[in-house]
């Protein structure tokens, strides 16, 4: 069964990080709202039987199973709640609102009418967040007490067409609330509620936060400490992971980032591409390869559709959205003391 899709917006996020992982796992994209003569181009140049149209209201209209919302992140509460009331299911790319209160309204506004809302915490399909999950289920590091997990990145100039580079957090930029929902997310996914002990956020290039800190203490008893910058002239590793038995060190990004900005897709939701992140386990001096898990994206747009026809759970709950939303607005009240 082939369902219909729109997408609000059509810039990066739209084009090339949710449209093609919903085509190739059985989406009919129909519409999308962009104004953008560019972007309007693109949408016909990959998929000409998709409407481009003005206004969120005009994009309800096409008849759609599924709205996914990848504006920018001040229209994500108002276009996700538009969907809600229209009656349709909504997948709001992340953040899922600038603030806890944001988040909480669209969660509220889908419990009420009895419409489900998710968000795209896409990271949890990434290789690393499935080999970490694999690495604990098997015990190869006996038992875990300290995550490391960090984007970071040397941009000393920040980029002059990049708004969430240049815009406040109250206008959704920085990277608090742009690179951060994914550690915290994956870091609760692996370990659990925590409660949030530090926070640093600040901007050192002068425009919208660029290296944020965090660290969190899960109730299981692993400490997380997430770092997201942009001006870290030395990255570290994108994943240290401690245990009593060793520790998991992953260097590189998953792939699928640049196969999508480089055009690629997978094909009936799998990759034919190497979606692996290399990783390896380090016991002292003793340095052992460990077989990583290939990434899917796709993987969150198949149990969308999943849930959609009855037969599956949401990929991502309400509950953790409103957990990340709750992290976030407490890093920046703390960091506002």
């Amino acid at each position: 069964m082939t369902l219909r899709v729109g997408i609000s917006g059509f810039g990066l996020a739209g084009r090339y990080f949710h449209a093609p992982l919903l085509v190739s796992t059985g989406f009919e994209l129909v519409g999308a709202v962009t104004k953008n003569e560019e972007r309007i181009a693109h949408l016909r140049e990959d998929y000409p039987g998709a409407k481009a149209v003005s206004t969120i209201d005009d994009l309800l209209e096409l008849g759609l199973d599924l709205l996914v919302v990848a504006s920018a992140n001040t229209a994500h509460a108002s276009d996700a709640i538009a969907g809600v009331r229209a009656g349709v299911p909504v997948v709001v790319d992340k953040p899922m609102g600038r603030t806890l209160a944001e988040t909480q309204e669209i969660v509220d506004i889908s419990t009420v009418t009895g419409v489900p809302v998710t968000t795209y915490f896409n990271r949890l399909w990434d290789s690393d967040a499935l080999t970490i999950k694999k690495i604990l289920a098997d015990g190869v590091i006996g038992k875990a007490f300290r995550l490391e997990s960090r984007f970071e990145r040397f941009r000393p100039e920040p980029n002059p067409t990049a708004w969430r580079e240049r815009s406040s957090s109250l206008d959704g930029g920085g990277n608090l609330l742009d690179l951060q929902p994914h550690l915290i997310s994956t870091a609760l996914d692996w370990f659990g509620p925590a409660e949030l002990t530090y926070a640093s956020v600040r901007s050192i290039r002068g425009y919208a936060d660029d290296d944020v800190v965090l660290t969190l203490k899960h109730e299981s008893g692993v400490d997380s400490y997430l770092a997201a910058s942009a001006i870290i002239g030395a990255p570290g590793p994108r994943i240290r992971l401690s245990g009593d038995e060793g520790s998991l060190i992953i260097n590189d990004l998953d792939p699928q980032e640049s196969f999508l900005r480089a055009g690629k897709r997978p094909v009936d939701g799998r990759w034919s591409e190497d979606t692996r992140s290399g990783a390896k386990i380090y016991r002292g001096d003793e340095i052992i390869e460990c077989e990583s898990v290939p990434g899917n994206y796709a993987l969150f747009y198949h149990h969308v559709r999943e849930a959609i026809l009855g037969k599956g759970d949401w990929p991502v709950s309400t509950s953790s959205a409103i957990a990340v939303a709750t992290i976030i607005d407490q890093a920046r009240a703390l960091t506002i003391r």
